[in-house]
């Protein structure tokens, strides 16, 4: 009793926060992979590693904005959040097509 029913904001956020933590997982696995490779191959993944780290980094601070909005402010980020989300998810779909 007593709970306040979940805004549209808090369930974005909550989803945005879970795919977030999805795609670090996924990140921490090609870097294992990375770690595993030839020296050449090695440079080159983990340079790839460090951009989608950028863009992890981006789209954590996309979503902490999106937290501090009010909850009539929040939609007018969303454009902003979701271009670093497919970002994000097109370099590790990207690398992990690569890291085979």
């Amino acid at each position: 009793m007593g709970d306040k029913p979940t805004s549209m904001k808090e369930e974005y956020q909550k989803k945005l926060q879970a795919q977030l933590d999805e795609w670090g997982a996924e990140i921490d696995q090609l870097k294992a992979k990375a770690d595993k490779t030839k020296a050449d191959l090695k440079i080159e993944y983990h340079k790839e590693i460090e951009g989608l780290r950028a863009k992890q980094e981006a789209a954590q601070q996309k979503l902490h904005e999106l937290k501090e909005e009010s909850d009539e402010a929040w939609e007018d980020l969303k454009g902003g959040v979701e271009s670093a989300w497919e970002a994000l998810s097109k370099g590790v779909k990207s690398a992990a097509s690569r890291f085979k």
